[in-house]
């Protein structure tokens, strides 16, 4: 079977950091370099300055955070998020989204959110969801901290990973 993959990574070492700001479904989608130097690995392109827009992205504007599925199939999405220590959040959640954007006609489509409680100190966090994908509807992984009263933090972040493999083999029945 083969498989196309898209790996993406940030941290506060190799980019400036995030400012975390909330979009209208209370996330912020997590945004990554369009460079190698944060162990990325982009042999299909999924992950171009190009993608979406007249104008080629750059990081960190929104458009940074998308993987553009190259084939369609049935997709494996995984991420992964450190959090810095917050003794207000109460909560954290996270979900993967098509077309967060809203970039094309088949509009936002959330799927996988996941909220957790705090633990002690930083919070360290790893998803993964699988769902069909098809080239031409970004997916972005959105995420979350809020305080009492359901009040979005700006806790900043200081790790994040979100890759994508498409199984372009998927059998159907005869």
């Amino acid at each position: 079977m083969s498989v196309a993959v898209c790996s993406l990574k940030w941290d506060e070492a190799t980019a400036p950091t995030q400012k975390i700001t909330y979009d209208a479904d209370g996330y912020h989608l997590v945004r990554f370099p369009y460079t190698a130097d944060c162990e990325s690995y982009d042999p299909w392109g999924m992950h171009e300055p190009a993608s979406g827009g007249t104008l080629a992205s750059k990081y960190p504007d929104a458009r940074s955070g998308l993987i553009w599925p190259s084939h369609a199939g049935w997709g494996v999405v995984s991420a992964l998020v450190f959090w810095e220590a917050d003794d207000d959040a109460l909560e954290y959640r996270a979900r993967f989204v098509r077309d967060p954007l809203r970039l094309t006609p088949d509009g936002y489509d959330s799927t996988a959110t996941t909220d957790m409680a705090p633990t002690r100190g930083g919070q360290y966090r790893s998803y993964m969801w699988q769902m069909f994908v098809t080239p031409g509807v970004p997916i972005g992984f959105k995420v979350s901290a809020r305080g009492a009263g359901d009040v979005k933090l700006a806790t900043p972040i200081t790790l994040a990973e979100f890759k994508l493999a498409i199984h372009t083999d998927v059998l159907t029945p005869v």
